[in-house]
């Protein structure tokens, strides 16, 4: 007999979608999360979005903190905090980039990590 069981995603995939909805509650935009576990040792997700004013970047970023720390995860380190342009958060198995929109342009993470999958929500 068959029994049926439904898969969790991996829990760095949970985050990385965790760190998006933040994001999105905070009015980011062109928020994505690349999967780069086959291309990559630093992480094994990518989140990638983007502010339009240092203020909202930061929001951004405390979002993603605050939204995460509630589901108990730590943010094991962070940079970028005194200028706002490009904040990185290190969330261990999640690193997370929010920038400004001409920093994003100028940086183009996601063509550098062209090879990675783009991951999705799982609604």
């Amino acid at each position: 007999m068959g029994t049926t069981t439904t898969r969790k995603p991996p829990v760095g995939r949970r985050r990385a979608l965790a760190c998006m909805s933040a994001a999105e509650e905070k009015k980011s935009h062109d928020c994505i999360a690349l999967d780069i576990r086959k291309i990559s040792v630093v992480a094994d997700y990518f989140v990638i979005c983007t502010g339009d004013s240092q203020r909202q970047v930061k929001a951004i970023a405390e979002g993603m903190i605050e939204s995460l720390k509630v589901k108990g995860v730590r943010c094991w380190h962070s940079e970028g905090w005194s200028e706002s342009s490009w904040i990185v958060l290190d969330f261990g198995d999640v690193i997370a980039h929010v920038f400004l929109n001409q920093v994003r342009d100028y940086y183009q993470l996601e063509r550098l990590w062209g090879d990675a999958a783009t991951v999705t929500s799982d609604k």
